[in-house]
């Protein structure tokens, strides 16, 4: 196991007293799974990966990690926005975590290189990250996140700001990394295709407050591509997570 929450309870001040965001939410990933967590907008999906990662503490319940691994040096977090460094190049852009590890220079960019040359951006290595485009910014923050040291990444809606073709080929890039590291990870996103494509394993949360109503093991064959999205089974599995998505949704709004 590489980490878990335990009955984790999670709220934040309001106008009114609190607001209960997460409720005694039990998940749990294993080493080198590919877990995806889809539900409703402004569910506590993006509050559950900062919570993973230190940003914020739970009301109640526990963050599991093996003895051996500390959460801080552990935990890499992509975002929306890439959250690239502007005033560095790429290939220091995608060398940040080797750096901060202590690892020379030649090294990282032996690391380093490989991957960016693989994913379309060898010539692009000394460019500035406003010289990019926004599909490229994303690759490195891809590249950087698996090139650190941690076991854990936790990645919120990374794809979010692409158009569906761009978006179609960073979700292939995003598949041959991870088959080159296994690395775990975390992955909230609203694409139902996109989770399906991606994971091992997909949860579904519900609406505030927010708690795990459904998990679906995913079970196409790796190597993946999107071929496999064409499928009978694929659209099958999609109509299954909308109709709970849906279902949790109404019971939300008649609770309400």
């Amino acid at each position: 196991m590489r980490f878990a929450f335990r009955d984790l309870s999670l709220s934040f001040p309001a106008a009114q007293g609190r607001l209960e965001v997460l409720r005694a939410v039990n998940i749990e990933a294993g080493m080198g799974e590919f877990v995806s967590i889809v539900g409703p907008s402004g569910c506590g999906k993006t509050s559950m990966l900062r919570a993973i990662a230190g940003f914020v503490a739970p009301d109640a319940g526990s963050i599991e990690f093996p003895a051996t691994h500390h959460r801080s040096s552990r935990c890499a977090m992509v975002y929306q926005d890439n959250s690239l460094f502007p005033w560095s190049t790429v290939i220091d852009n995608a060398c940040f975590g080797l750096e901060a590890q202590g690892v020379p220079r030649a090294e990282r960019e032996r690391l380093a290189l490989p991957l960016l040359r693989r994913f379309g951006l060898g010539d692009r290595i000394h460019a500035w990250p406003h010289q990019l485009s926004v599909g490229m910014r994303q690759r490195v923050a891809v590249i950087r996140v698996f090139l650190s040291d941690a076991d854990l990444l936790l990645m919120d809606e990374p794809f979010a700001a692409l158009d569906s073709y761009m978006r179609l080929g960073i979700q292939q890039d995003l598949l041959k990394i991870w088959e080159l590291h296994h690395k775990t990870v975390l992955f909230v996103t609203h694409d139902l295709e996109e989770a399906i494509l991606l994971s091992d394993r997909i949860i579904v949360m519900s609406d505030l407050p927010s708690t795990v109503v459904a998990q679906f093991p995913i079970s196409f064959q790796r190597p993946r591509d999107f071929a496999v999205t064409l499928s009978d089974e694929f659209v099958r599995l999609k109509r299954e997570i909308y109709d709970r998505l849906h279902l949790t949704a109404a019971a939300h709004a008649h609770a309400s």
